[in-house]
């Protein structure tokens, strides 16, 4: 996605104006690929689990 709107991404909670869409959730450029890179092994997967939940589930 790249435009000039400003959207606050799921993982980050910051605004960014770069990244994806994913149902009606945006993630930033700088996210999608630390998740990408990120062994199921890290300590940091399951906090990307747990944002990724709040796309389907509003009160994860």
């Amino acid at each position: 996605m790249d435009t000039n709107n400003v959207t606050t991404c799921i993982i980050c909670e910051q605004q960014k104006d770069n990244g994806i869409q994913i149902v009606s959730e945006f993630i930033c450029e700088a996210c999608e690929k630390e998740m990408v890179h990120t062994d199921v092994k890290d300590e940091k997967y399951p906090f990307f689990i747990h944002q990724l939940k709040r796309i389907w589930y509003k009160n994860a």
